[in-house]
């Protein structure tokens, strides 16, 4: 018997598929899709060649400003009263992380100043475990652990030959609930998923380390992965519907957020390339005010040839020739890419707005923020948002972060308020610094001063955020 089957398919048009594409990509992405065209596409070229001293009125790149609270932005100021929107804030301080203090000056900088090292998977690790205030013999059996992983980042060797190859060098031979602990803080170091036995423990310590996502879909997920992975490696669908017992829409979300996990957490380090960063805007405080400046060393710009453009139109071609086709796609990107810009900009505006306490008094401050709200607040889809949130940067007085950084879902307190997964890790950050280092806060006993202060959470959740923290449990903190 034949079976017809009716489903409903969008085919986005070329320019919305380009505008899309655009938008999704990191700075140094867009900056290297921009150059190509401009090589490759005879209907397009660059204003900052053509026309230096009009550089300032290309599309997209006139550098206007928007207080982060709607207001429009005052006139600009001198250049010594004001810093260039290609600059960073003169008072911003230095940030300790993988990236520079000092944003690129002027048009022709050098993309190497934002590059981040490259090191091997072992030497990450091992810098890593040296922010760890261990004990040295807790720090060698980690030590151990990192020298054991193979390339894909998977702890393949048992625990027990471990204790072999240690004999000589730990006295006593350490038991194996030091070893668990061991592997623990190894597990929660740097890429989540490092240090697994399996690809099931892979898997859920990714699935864990996850810090937004919807509880009821993680659940799934784990289930999955616990129970029914070969079902899920053969497509079977209707075979985990009838097991789990689920809606399609919950089947297929938890499908896709395993999907989007690394089975070999390990192969990021093995890339020669070095990994860069470029922030999109520029955040800083004047006049009082929170603004938020793009950053234009991050800005390819690209305009229509009008003298080749005037050719192509007195030459009457064919509307569906290569040539007419050219100059179709040279207008598009043009236009998408000056959509780009406007999006980024009102996304960071938006994001500084309702996260403006985060800007004044750190990470405690962050508040709940969903993409919907600003989605809401721009009337743009929230697909849209999320696009313009994935690989866009931020340099701000307290740092560079990920716009994704400033999204952190909500937690319920016992008054009827709500704070964001962020604050609470920052609480737990500040609990644990100012612990008794001889009697250190065990996951419970975190779990049950966040309660005393209204925030109600399940003792898992606390030792997620920990980890999330690359604080140790705390038999590896104690200090003897």
């Amino acid at each position: 018997m034949q079976e017809l089957r009716l489903r409903q398919q969008m085919t986005l048009a070329p320019r919305l598929q380009q505008s899309v594409k655009l938008l999704q990509m990191s700075a140094l992405e867009f900056t290297t899709a921009v150059q190509h065209a401009l090589a490759t596409n005879p209907f397009l070229e660059d204003p900052d060649e053509s026309e230096p001293e009009a550089a300032s009125a290309a599309p997209g790149a006139r550098g206007e400003t928007t207080e982060a609270d709607g207001q429009p932005a005052p006139e600009p100021v001198a250049a010594s009263e004001s810093p260039d929107v290609g600059e960073p804030p003169p008072d911003a301080p230095a940030y300790s992380g993988d990236y520079p203090t000092h944003a690129p000056s002027g048009g022709d900088s050098d993309l190497g100043q934002w590059a981040c090292a490259n090191v091997s998977m072992r030497d990450r690790l091992s810098f890593e475990l040296g922010n760890y205030n261990l004990q040295p013999r807790d720090r060698l059996l980690a030590e151990f652990i990192v020298d054991a992983l193979d390339d894909d980042g998977y702890l393949r060797a048992p625990l027990d030959t471990l204790c072999t190859a240690a004999d000589e060098d730990i006295n006593p031979i350490p038991d194996e609930s030091e070893w668990m602990a061991a592997l623990r803080l190894v597990q929660q170091l740097d890429a989540p998923g490092i240090a697994a036995r399996d690809l099931r423990e892979c898997l859920t310590l990714q699935l864990a380390a996850l810090p937004d996502e919807d509880e009821s879909i993680r659940a799934l997920a784990e289930r999955i992965v616990q129970d029914h992975l070969e079902r899920l490696g053969k497509n079977d669908y209707a075979g985990l519907r009838r097991a789990l017992g689920c809606s399609d829409d919950a089947l297929r979300d938890a499908c896709t957020l395993i999907r989007h996990l690394d089975p070999k957490p390990g192969g990021r380090y093995s890339g020669d390339a070095p990994v860069y960063v470029v922030p999109d805007v520029f955040v800083d405080k004047w006049q009082g005010r929170w603004r938020v400046l793009p950053n234009r060393s991050a800005m390819p710009r690209a305009r229509l040839h009008s003298a080749y453009a005037d050719l192509f139109r007195r030459a009457r071609l064919d509307d569906r020739s290569p040539m007419a086709q050219e100059l179709q796609e040279a207008r598009w990107l043009v236009r998408n890419v000056e959509q780009r810009y406007t999006t980024i900009q009102r996304v960071a505006e938006a994001i500084v707005k309702r996260q403006q306490m985060f800007f004044e008094y750190g990470e405690v401050a962050l508040r709940p923020l969903m993409l919907r709200e600003v989605a809401d607040d721009l009337n743009m889809h929230e697909s849209t948002v999320s696009r313009a949130t994935v690989s866009k940067y931020m340099t701000t007085p307290r740092g560079v972060f990920e716009f994704r950084h400033f999204f952190s879902r909500e937690l319920a307190t016992e008054s009827g308020g709500s704070c964001s997964a962020a604050a609470v890790r920052a609480l737990i950050k500040e609990m644990v610094e100012a612990e008794d280092p001889s009697m250190p806060l065990s996951d419970v006993a975190l779990t049950q001063q966040l309660a005393s202060n209204g925030i109600l959470l399940a003792r898992r959740t606390v030792s997620k955020y920990r980890g999330q923290l690359r604080v140790p449990p705390a038999e590896l903190r104690r200090q003897h």
